[in-house]
C-alpha cells in the first residue's frame, strides 16, 4: 500500500466519508450518505478537538477508507493515555487488498508514538470477518463491550 496517504479529513472530505460509513451492511441502516446539519456539527466538533482525529485513506485524490481516533486520558494504568479507534471503513471495491490492515497499522503506530498504553476498539458481534481481522492484527477479545442506545 505504498500509494496511500493517511491524513486528517477536511470539511471537503465529509461527503466521501459519509459515503464510506453508509457503504456497509450495518452502516446503511444508521448513517445517511448526505451531509446535513447534524453531520456538519459533528465534523466541526471533531475538527476542533485536539484529542479526536478523523483520518482518511487517500489514493490519488480519491478517498478509499477512513477511521476515527480518540485519545483518552485516564488515571488507570498509572495515568496512561489510551487510543480508541472507531468507524473503520474501507470502500467496498477496495476491501481485501490490504488497505484496512495498512490503516490500522498506521493508527497503532500513531498511538505508540504518542505514548499510549493501549489501543482499544469495539466491533459489532455480527462482524465475524472483522473479528478475525482484528485478532490477526494482535488485538485480544479481552473484554465484553456494552452499549446503551439513547
Amino acid at each position: 500500500m505504498t500509494d496511500v496517504i493517511f491524513r486528517e479529513a477536511t470539511r471537503a472530505d465529509l461527503p466521501a466519508v459519509l459515503a464510506l460509513l453508509a457503504d456497509d451492511v450495518l452502516g446503511r441502516d444508521r448513517d445517511l450518505p448526505e451531509v446535513d446539519a447534524a453531520y456538519e456539527r459533528a465534523f466541526a466538533d471533531l475538527d476542533a478537538d485536539p484529542r479526536n482525529h478523523l483520518i482518511v485513506a487517500d489514493v490519488d485524490g480519491e478517498l478509499v477508507g477512513c477511521l476515527q481516533i480518540t485519545y483518552i486520558p485516564g488515571l488507570g494504568r498509572h495515568g496512561a493515555e489510551r487510543s480508541l479507534i472507531e468507524s473503520v471503513r474501507v470502500r467496498s471495491d477496495r476491501r481485501g487488498q490490504g488497505l484496512g490492515r495498512a490503516m490500522m497499522r498506521w493508527a497503532i503506530d500513531r498511538a505508540r508514538e504518542r505514548g499510549c498504553a493501549l489501543v482499544q476498539l469495539t466491533t459489532d458481534k455480527r462482524r465475524a470477518d472483522a473479528h478475525r481481522f482484528y485478532l490477526d492484527l494482535g488485538f485480544e477479545a479481552s473484554h465484553e463491550g456494552m452499549k446503551l442506545a439513547l
